[in-house]
């Protein structure tokens, strides 16, 4: 049986990340129900509208589900009380030092996947007691790492060097990719961007349709001096490109940025002057479907280009 489903009790490899203003209950259960494992972000939410989120997930599937928690959330320690009090059984942690709260969520009987973008995190995870690992590279969407490094060089160096299982992330909208990753050593794979445009996100549908309509080249990293944010085109991307050609410093992007910027665009829809945060694989999303279309079409072109590759004959 395949590393991830028998770590998670899930019948596809497939992981919904926690994507801020898009990962609620209704994606979430919707990606459960349809056999991967559908993750609420607790990064846009406040302690109780998490606790909310959590009750009426389980309301909506009885499949296992996932909290993802930036480990800098201010509230951190309310976020970890609710998550324990309302008896989620899995979490995945990014954006902060793993052996801060690891070990404390494994004693409390919490299945602990730790989000990294180079192998130094990596092994800090494994040692931390992570029971697996989100490699996530370059291409993904929202918070990124520093390093640049690409999904396609990142999975092999990480698979080589920890021994807990491996997801796989950043530009996997599709079967191909997945079937790349597992290729390049992953045991599952992470879909951010395919499941922001889900008829259950709760993504703001004009951020939904600019998705759809993103071209290659329309995304970038940014803030680099903050934290390494993907953003797709649009007057605030380009006034924070503009800001670093000019030398802006760490406090001058923190004035810029200001406050709720990704609520303003994500959620509210403001597509110009919110803060867009997408993946490269935009430029590959073409339609809103439902979650579970989306989850059977990359698990159905997996098998088919498995397959394909098989009658090579190679």
């Amino acid at each position: 049986m395949n590393l991830i489903c028998k770590l998670f009790n899930i019948k596809y490899p497939i992981i919904q990340a926690g994507m801020v203003w898009c990962s609620g209950w209704r994606l979430a259960s919707a990606v459960s129900n349809a056999g991967g494992l559908g993750i609420i972000g607790a990064g846009s939410m406040y302690p109780e509208v998490l606790r909310t989120h959590i009750r009426k997930c389980k309301d909506a599937t009885a499949k296992p589900f996932a909290v993802n928690i930036p480990l800098l959330y201010p509230n951190i320690q309310a976020i970890i009380d609710i998550v324990i009090e309302e008896e989620v059984k899995i979490v995945f942690s990014s954006a902060g030092n793993p052996a801060t709260w690891t070990g404390f969520l494994k004693e409390k009987g919490i299945t602990v996947v730790h989000v990294v973008a180079n192998t130094r995190f990596a092994l800090k995870a494994q040692e931390a007691g992570a029971d697996a690992i989100v490699a996530e590279g370059f291409e993904a969407g929202g918070h990124n790492g520093r390093e640049e490094t690409t999904t396609l060089c990142l999975i092999p160096m990480i698979k080589a060097a920890v021994k807990i299982p491996v997801i796989s992330a950043g530009g996997i909208g599709s079967g191909k990719a997945m079937l790349a990753a597992f290729a390049l050593g992953a045991d599952g794979v992470q879909v951010g961007s395919a499941f922001a445009i889900a008829e259950e996100s709760s993504a703001h549908p004009a951020f939904k349709n600019k998705i759809i309509a993103a071209a290659e080249g329309d995304t970038k990293l940014a803030m680099k001096q903050l934290v390494p944010v993907r953003l797709l085109k649009n007057e605030f991307a380009e006034a924070v490109a503009t800001a670093e050609a000019n030398g802006a410093n760490r406090e001058a992007l923190i004035e810029l940025l200001g406050r709720a910027r990704a609520k303003l665009g994500m959620f509210e829809g403001d597509m110009e002057n919110g803060e867009l945060e997408i993946g490269q694989v935009s430029a590959m999303l073409n339609e809103i479907k439902p979650a579970a279309e989306i989850l059977q079409n990359i698990w159905e072109e997996f098998l088919a280009e498995k397959d394909r590759i098989t009658k090579l004959g190679f």
